[in-house]
């Protein structure tokens, strides 16, 4: 798999195309700021843009979709506990384990809520790689004290879903660099926190 990652907007946030080596198709996930780089990538690159998938409903990572959907007319993917607080059309309603293709690689939903209630990562365990959101970043997690978060969802999704994943698995944030997980249990304290109290 293919990542070109682009960083947009006060907050510094990223989202990412994705695509296979001389491959047509591509996903688009959290267009939050900038329409315009992500809509002349993708006709730079004559990409058939598959869809566009959100990690969660927040500003942020959606601010972009409209205008990218206007031009390529493609399907929004959101999971069904965060389409009330999006407030705009979805076109697909992703549920835990859903699995999306792309040119022959299985990329999985996994439910990770505590930012939000519909909170997803897609992981592909093909490549080992996983665009988490802002459900975990490189140093720390991602805030749960606003409106839909939760902490006690958040500490559930770190000890019964993240803390398993491999050392291998490269994690692509919503905010900040990617790193490794090997890496996350070395440097990202709130993780550890969790991990260690239980």
């Amino acid at each position: 798999m293919k990542i070109k990652r682009f960083i947009g907007g006060m907050l510094e946030s990223n989202g990412y195309i994705i695509y296979q080596q001389d491959g047509r198709d591509a996903f688009l996930i959290d267009p939050g700021y900038n329409s315009k780089v992500f809509i002349e990538y993708i006709k730079e690159h004559e990409f058939s843009l598959k869809g566009i998938l959100l990690t969660h409903h927040h500003y942020d990572h959606v601010g972009a979709v409209e205008r990218v959907k206007d031009v390529f007319d493609c399907p929004v993917y959101l999971h069904r506990q965060d389409c009330d607080m999006y407030r705009k059309h979805v076109d697909v309603y992703m549920e835990d384990g859903d699995v999306l293709e792309l040119e022959g690689e299985r990329i999985t939903v996994i439910s990770t809520p505590g930012h939000t209630r519909g909170s997803v990562c897609f992981m592909s365990e093909n490549s080992k790689v996983c665009f988490t959101g802002d459900t975990i970043f490189n140093v720390d997690l991602g805030r749960t004290d606003l409106e839909d978060g939760s902490e006690a969802e958040m500490q559930k999704t770190i000890l019964d879903i993240i803390d398993k994943w491999p050392n291998d698995i490269m994690i692509y944030p919503g905010h900040g660099d990617g790193c490794t997980m090997k890496k996350v249990r070395q440097i990202n304290t709130e993780f550890l926190d969790i991990v260690n109290r239980r």
